[in-house]
């Protein structure tokens, strides 16, 4: 399995898993049964377009997501993979919420294979409230059980799709003490001279929780490449300290 997402940013053919087909049939129950039409107008407004909502609050799907949960098993990475694609392949929004919340509880029981995966998640309907989840703690959790990973970051951070750029920009946002600063700084350096605004922001946030560890690192960095740097990123990534 590689990286490239398939054409059209369609995710790749699903892994046979019992425990998605529970989960689905009950998603696509439960979720539906408590949308909220003008709410769905609302949340489709704030988020620009990016996809068609049912109209439910974070609390609320939240709660409905333990009834889904209710007595199902402890997934392996197989079942991992195919709740995610089945997720994503849905339109309404909140079903891409739950696949990044399930990847989120359950990273630790997916190998460094399931970074493809990942990817093709960060590709598909692409928008900063699930790439940035994706990227923190998905991709984040895959990198920080397999530092040989980050080689792929040195890739992604190449990428034309700003997206996938995005989440090695973010990928050590919780990383703390064990931040490869080289790389980090490295990245940040690679794509300062993007105007896009979600890059800069990424730069600048990644700097920014860099910095609750190590403030005079990031100051010094900044402090050397101000020139390099745009304003916007400068002004995050200094924004505590």
């Amino acid at each position: 399995m590689t990286d490239a997402a398939p054409p059209g940013g369609r995710l790749a053919a699903v892994p046979d898993s019992a425990l998605a087909d529970t989960l689905l049939t009950r998603l696509t129950t439960v979720y539906p049964a408590a949308g909220n039409p003008f709410r769905a107008q609302e949340m489709v407004a704030y988020m620009k377009g990016v996809a068609p909502f049912l109209g439910i609050r974070t609390p609320e799907r939240r709660a409905l997501s333990r009834t889904v949960l209710d007595g199902t098993p402890r997934p392996d990475e197989e079942d991992c993979a195919a709740v995610a694609v089945r997720c994503f392949a849905l339109p309404e929004r909140e079903y891409h919420y739950f696949a990044v919340d399930y990847l989120r509880r359950h990273v630790k029981r997916c190998s460094s294979g399931f970074l493809p995966v990942a990817r093709r998640l960060v590709t598909t309907v692409s928008w900063w409230d699930t790439v940035d989840h994706l990227a923190a703690h998905v991709v984040g959790g895959l990198v920080a059980a397999d530092p040989s990973l980050g080689d792929r970051m040195d890739e992604w951070i190449e990428d034309e799709d700003l997206w996938v750029a995005r989440t090695a920009l973010l990928h050590q946002l919780r990383f703390k003490e064990s931040t490869d600063a080289d790389r980090l700084f490295a990245h940040c350096l690679r794509r300062a001279a993007d105007t896009d605004f979600f890059l800069r922001k990424a730069i600048g946030w990644s700097l920014r929780e860099y910095a609750r560890t190590a403030p005079s690192e990031v100051r010094a960095f900044v402090a050397a490449h101000t020139g390099r740097l745009s304003p916007l990123s400068v002004r995050e990534a200094l924004k505590h300290l």
